[in-house]
Protein backbone atom coordinates (compact mmCIF):
# COMPACT_ATOMS: atom_id res chain seq x y z
CA UNK A 1 0.00 0.00 0.00
CA UNK A 2 1.13 3.57 -0.61
CA UNK A 3 3.31 4.71 2.27
CA UNK A 4 2.98 1.25 3.88
CA UNK A 5 5.85 -1.74 3.24
CA UNK A 6 2.99 -4.37 4.78
CA UNK A 7 2.21 -7.39 2.38
CA UNK A 8 -1.15 -8.17 4.59
CA UNK A 9 -2.08 -4.60 4.37
CA UNK A 10 -1.22 -4.76 0.28
CA UNK A 11 -3.54 -7.66 0.22
CA UNK A 12 -6.44 -6.51 2.73
CA UNK A 13 -6.20 -2.96 0.16
CA UNK A 14 -6.51 -5.25 -2.78
CA UNK A 15 -9.70 -6.88 -1.18
CA UNK A 16 -11.02 -3.93 -0.39
CA UNK A 17 -11.24 -2.85 -4.33
CA UNK A 18 -12.72 -6.05 -5.36
CA UNK A 19 -15.48 -5.44 -2.86
CA UNK A 20 -16.54 -1.83 -4.15
CA UNK A 21 -15.37 -3.29 -8.00
CA UNK A 22 -14.18 -6.88 -9.02
CA UNK A 23 -13.01 -5.02 -12.01
CA UNK A 24 -11.20 -2.21 -10.39
CA UNK A 25 -9.73 -4.87 -8.25
CA UNK A 26 -8.49 -6.73 -11.32
CA UNK A 27 -6.87 -3.48 -12.66
CA UNK A 28 -5.37 -2.91 -9.79
CA UNK A 29 -3.74 -6.32 -9.43
CA UNK A 30 -2.86 -6.37 -13.55
CA UNK A 31 -1.17 -2.55 -12.52
CA UNK A 32 0.85 -4.07 -9.65
CA UNK A 33 2.28 -7.10 -11.74
CA UNK A 34 3.03 -4.56 -14.53
CA UNK A 35 4.60 -1.97 -12.76
CA UNK A 36 6.88 -4.34 -10.50
CA UNK A 37 7.87 -6.73 -13.53
CA UNK A 38 8.80 -4.06 -15.62
CA UNK A 39 11.20 -2.85 -12.85
CA UNK A 40 12.56 -6.15 -12.13
CA UNK A 41 13.49 -6.91 -16.09
CA UNK A 42 14.55 -3.05 -16.35
CA UNK A 43 16.98 -3.67 -13.28
CA UNK A 44 16.03 -1.91 -10.96
CA UNK A 45 17.47 -2.03 -6.97
CA UNK A 46 15.12 -4.62 -5.19
CA UNK A 47 15.08 -2.50 -2.39
CA UNK A 48 13.50 -0.13 -4.54
CA UNK A 49 11.18 -2.59 -5.73
CA UNK A 50 10.41 -4.03 -2.48
CA UNK A 51 9.13 -0.90 -1.02
CA UNK A 52 6.67 -0.47 -3.35
CA UNK A 53 7.76 2.82 -5.51
CA UNK A 54 7.10 1.26 -8.63
CA UNK A 55 3.98 -0.63 -7.91
CA UNK A 56 1.79 1.96 -5.88
CA UNK A 57 2.00 4.16 -8.67
CA UNK A 58 1.23 1.68 -11.31
CA UNK A 59 -1.97 0.78 -9.51
CA UNK A 60 -2.87 4.20 -9.06
CA UNK A 61 -2.67 5.39 -12.59
CA UNK A 62 -4.17 2.26 -14.06
CA UNK A 63 -7.45 2.39 -11.32
CA UNK A 64 -7.44 6.32 -12.57
CA UNK A 65 -7.46 5.85 -16.00
CA UNK A 66 -9.99 3.30 -15.44
CA UNK A 67 -12.52 5.27 -13.71
CA UNK A 68 -12.08 8.70 -15.75
CA UNK A 69 -12.13 7.47 -19.28
CA UNK A 70 -14.63 6.12 -21.32
CA UNK A 71 -14.97 3.81 -24.11
CA UNK A 72 -13.90 -0.21 -24.83
CA UNK A 73 -9.79 1.15 -25.40
CA UNK A 74 -10.05 2.17 -21.28
CA UNK A 75 -8.60 -0.94 -20.41
CA UNK A 76 -5.70 -1.31 -22.54
CA UNK A 77 -5.08 2.29 -21.98
CA UNK A 78 -5.36 2.22 -18.22
CA UNK A 79 -3.25 -0.99 -18.42
CA UNK A 80 -0.43 0.76 -20.67
CA UNK A 81 -0.69 3.66 -18.37
CA UNK A 82 0.17 1.66 -15.96
CA UNK A 83 3.18 0.41 -17.82
CA UNK A 84 4.63 3.92 -18.77
CA UNK A 85 4.49 4.93 -15.10
CA UNK A 86 6.95 2.98 -14.34
CA UNK A 87 9.23 4.89 -16.24
CA UNK A 88 8.29 8.07 -14.72
CA UNK A 89 9.12 6.94 -11.54
CA UNK A 90 12.48 6.02 -12.42
CA UNK A 91 13.18 8.98 -14.47
CA UNK A 92 11.41 11.16 -11.42
CA UNK A 93 13.19 9.26 -8.86
CA UNK A 94 16.91 10.43 -10.72
CA UNK A 95 15.71 14.02 -10.94
CA UNK A 96 14.30 14.58 -7.41
CA UNK A 97 17.43 13.00 -5.93
CA UNK A 98 19.02 15.74 -6.29
CA UNK A 99 16.36 17.77 -4.18
CA UNK A 100 16.25 14.93 -1.17
CA UNK A 101 12.03 14.66 -1.73
CA UNK A 102 10.67 11.35 -2.30
CA UNK A 103 8.33 10.95 -5.36
CA UNK A 104 5.35 10.25 -3.60
CA UNK A 105 2.49 9.94 -6.19
CA UNK A 106 4.19 12.81 -8.29
CA UNK A 107 4.48 9.88 -11.42
CA UNK A 108 1.27 8.78 -10.85
CA UNK A 109 -0.39 12.28 -10.95
CA UNK A 110 1.90 13.52 -13.79
CA UNK A 111 0.77 10.54 -16.48
CA UNK A 112 -2.78 10.71 -15.26
CA UNK A 113 -3.05 13.83 -16.20
CA UNK A 114 -1.22 13.76 -19.41
CA UNK A 115 -3.74 11.11 -20.12
CA UNK A 116 -6.82 12.61 -19.57
CA UNK A 117 -5.79 16.30 -21.42
CA UNK A 118 -4.47 14.19 -24.53
CA UNK A 119 -8.92 13.32 -24.87
CA UNK A 120 -8.97 16.74 -26.02
CA UNK A 121 -6.81 16.05 -29.08
CA UNK A 122 -6.77 12.43 -29.78
CA UNK A 123 -10.25 10.91 -30.62
CA UNK A 124 -8.83 7.46 -29.18
CA UNK A 125 -8.96 8.50 -25.96
CA UNK A 126 -12.22 9.02 -24.28
CA UNK A 127 -12.82 11.62 -21.40
CA UNK A 128 -15.46 9.87 -19.13
CA UNK A 129 -18.70 11.67 -19.26
CA UNK A 130 -18.35 12.28 -15.09
CA UNK A 131 -15.56 14.81 -15.98
CA UNK A 132 -17.11 18.03 -17.60
CA UNK A 133 -14.78 21.07 -18.53
CA UNK A 134 -16.26 23.80 -16.68
CA UNK A 135 -16.17 28.06 -17.20
CA UNK A 136 -14.66 28.63 -13.77
CA UNK A 137 -16.03 31.98 -14.06
CA UNK A 138 -20.02 30.35 -13.74
CA UNK A 139 -19.04 28.09 -11.64
CA UNK A 140 -21.55 27.71 -8.52
CA UNK A 141 -20.24 26.42 -5.11
CA UNK A 142 -22.90 24.11 -3.34
CA UNK A 143 -21.75 24.74 0.17
CA UNK A 144 -25.22 23.23 2.10
CA UNK A 145 -24.72 19.83 3.59
CA UNK A 146 -24.45 18.67 6.94
CA UNK A 147 -21.29 16.72 8.53
CA UNK A 148 -22.16 12.85 8.76
CA UNK A 149 -19.76 10.22 10.13
CA UNK A 150 -19.76 8.06 7.09
CA UNK A 151 -17.19 11.05 5.47
CA UNK A 152 -14.62 9.98 7.99
CA UNK A 153 -14.58 6.90 6.54
CA UNK A 154 -14.85 7.73 3.14
CA UNK A 155 -11.56 9.50 3.70
CA UNK A 156 -9.67 6.64 3.30
CA UNK A 157 -11.40 4.75 0.69
CA UNK A 158 -11.05 7.43 -1.81
CA UNK A 159 -7.18 7.34 -1.93
CA UNK A 160 -8.15 4.66 -4.41
CA UNK A 161 -11.08 6.03 -5.77
CA UNK A 162 -13.26 4.19 -3.61
CA UNK A 163 -17.09 5.70 -2.45
CA UNK A 164 -17.66 2.28 -0.32
CA UNK A 165 -17.93 2.14 3.18
CA UNK A 166 -17.68 -1.16 4.01
CA UNK A 167 -14.04 -1.11 1.35
CA UNK A 168 -13.06 2.32 3.82
CA UNK A 169 -13.05 0.60 6.57
CA UNK A 170 -11.18 -2.82 5.69
CA UNK A 171 -8.51 -0.35 4.41
CA UNK A 172 -8.22 1.35 7.69
CA UNK A 173 -8.25 -1.73 9.08
CA UNK A 174 -5.15 -2.51 7.07
CA UNK A 175 -3.44 0.51 8.23
CA UNK A 176 -3.83 -0.42 11.59
CA UNK A 177 -2.99 -3.79 11.17
CA UNK A 178 1.02 -2.28 9.72
CA UNK A 179 1.17 0.41 12.87
CA UNK A 180 -1.50 1.16 15.40
CA UNK A 181 0.69 4.59 15.07
CA UNK A 182 -0.18 5.49 11.09
CA UNK A 183 -3.48 4.17 11.89
CA UNK A 184 -4.13 6.36 14.56
CA UNK A 185 -2.62 9.34 12.58
CA UNK A 186 -5.09 7.86 9.42
CA UNK A 187 -8.01 9.01 11.85
CA UNK A 188 -6.79 11.92 13.34
CA UNK A 189 -6.16 12.98 9.40
CA UNK A 190 -9.42 12.48 8.17
CA UNK A 191 -11.22 14.23 11.15
CA UNK A 192 -9.11 17.18 11.11
CA UNK A 193 -9.81 17.57 6.89
CA UNK A 194 -13.48 17.08 7.61
CA UNK A 195 -13.62 19.45 10.20
CA UNK A 196 -10.78 21.96 8.26
CA UNK A 197 -13.63 21.63 5.20
CA UNK A 198 -17.16 22.06 7.15
CA UNK A 199 -15.82 24.83 8.77
CA UNK A 200 -14.32 26.69 5.71
CA UNK A 201 -17.42 25.95 3.61
CA UNK A 202 -16.39 23.45 1.00
CA UNK A 203 -18.37 22.09 -1.59
CA UNK A 204 -21.25 19.63 -0.10
CA UNK A 205 -20.43 17.00 -3.12
CA UNK A 206 -16.88 17.27 -2.79
CA UNK A 207 -17.04 17.02 1.42
CA UNK A 208 -19.79 14.02 1.74
CA UNK A 209 -18.13 11.86 -0.20
CA UNK A 210 -15.01 12.60 1.62
CA UNK A 211 -13.02 13.90 -1.13
CA UNK A 212 -11.39 15.86 1.28
CA UNK A 213 -10.11 13.57 3.34
CA UNK A 214 -7.87 11.52 1.66
CA UNK A 215 -5.10 14.13 1.36
CA UNK A 216 -4.90 14.68 4.90
CA UNK A 217 -4.78 11.49 5.79
CA UNK A 218 -1.58 10.61 3.43
CA UNK A 219 -0.34 13.72 4.71
CA UNK A 220 -0.28 13.55 8.07
CA UNK A 221 1.14 9.50 7.86
CA UNK A 222 4.07 10.77 6.04
CA UNK A 223 5.11 14.28 7.93
CA UNK A 224 4.12 12.33 11.35
CA UNK A 225 5.29 8.81 10.36
CA UNK A 226 7.20 7.75 7.00
CA UNK A 227 9.63 10.60 6.51
CA UNK A 228 9.62 11.72 10.25
CA UNK A 229 12.04 13.83 11.66
CA UNK A 230 13.48 12.03 14.92
CA UNK A 231 15.17 14.59 16.58
CA UNK A 232 12.05 16.35 17.26
CA UNK A 233 8.38 16.04 17.40
CA UNK A 234 6.57 15.36 14.20
CA UNK A 235 3.06 15.57 15.50
CA UNK A 236 2.34 19.63 15.22
CA UNK A 237 3.78 19.39 11.91
CA UNK A 238 1.84 16.75 10.72
CA UNK A 239 -1.29 18.33 12.37
CA UNK A 240 -0.81 21.18 10.26
CA UNK A 241 -0.23 19.52 6.84
CA UNK A 242 -3.35 17.73 7.22
CA UNK A 243 -5.25 20.93 7.71
CA UNK A 244 -3.45 22.36 4.31
CA UNK A 245 -4.30 20.10 2.43
CA UNK A 246 -8.20 21.46 2.32
CA UNK A 247 -7.39 24.69 1.21
CA UNK A 248 -4.75 23.19 -1.48
CA UNK A 249 -7.45 20.68 -2.33
CA UNK A 250 -9.65 23.61 -3.24
CA UNK A 251 -7.89 25.92 -4.96
CA UNK A 252 -6.32 22.69 -7.01
CA UNK A 253 -9.45 21.37 -8.04
CA UNK A 254 -10.57 25.20 -9.15
CA UNK A 255 -7.29 25.04 -11.07
CA UNK A 256 -8.21 21.64 -12.89
CA UNK A 257 -12.17 22.66 -13.44
CA UNK A 258 -11.91 24.27 -16.76
CA UNK A 259 -10.21 20.93 -17.78
CA UNK A 260 -12.54 18.75 -16.13
CA UNK A 261 -9.67 17.02 -14.16
CA UNK A 262 -9.31 15.71 -11.02
CA UNK A 263 -7.10 17.27 -7.85
CA UNK A 264 -5.87 13.34 -7.35
CA UNK A 265 -3.40 13.41 -4.79
CA UNK A 266 -1.34 16.92 -5.56
CA UNK A 267 -2.36 18.57 -2.31
CA UNK A 268 -0.94 15.63 -0.29
CA UNK A 269 2.57 16.12 -2.56
CA UNK A 270 3.04 19.64 -2.02
CA UNK A 271 2.28 19.94 1.50
CA UNK A 272 4.78 16.47 1.68
CA UNK A 273 7.05 17.88 -0.23
CA UNK A 274 6.89 21.40 2.00
CA UNK A 275 7.03 20.28 5.07
CA UNK A 276 10.32 18.07 4.32
CA UNK A 277 11.68 20.81 2.61
CA UNK A 278 11.25 23.10 5.47
CA UNK A 279 12.91 21.30 7.47
CA UNK A 280 16.21 21.60 5.90
CA UNK A 281 15.58 25.38 6.62
CA UNK A 282 14.11 25.48 10.08
CA UNK A 283 15.02 21.77 11.25
CA UNK A 284 12.84 22.35 14.83
CA UNK A 285 9.94 22.79 12.39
Amino acid sequence: MLLIENTVTGLIVLFAIMIASVPLGLVALASSGIGTGIALVSGAEKAVINQGLFGYNSVLTGLALSLFLSGEKRWGIALAGAAVTVLFTAALMHLLKAMEVPILTFPYILLTWSVLLASFGLASIQLSPNLVPQDLSHWKLQAEGHFEATELIEGVGQIYFLENIYSSFLILIGIFWASWRMGLYAVVGTVLSSLTAYGLGAGSPSFNSGLYGYNAVLAIMAVTVVFKDRRHNSIPAGIVAAILTVPLMASITDVMIPYGLPALTMPFVIVTWLFLSLRKVLPKL
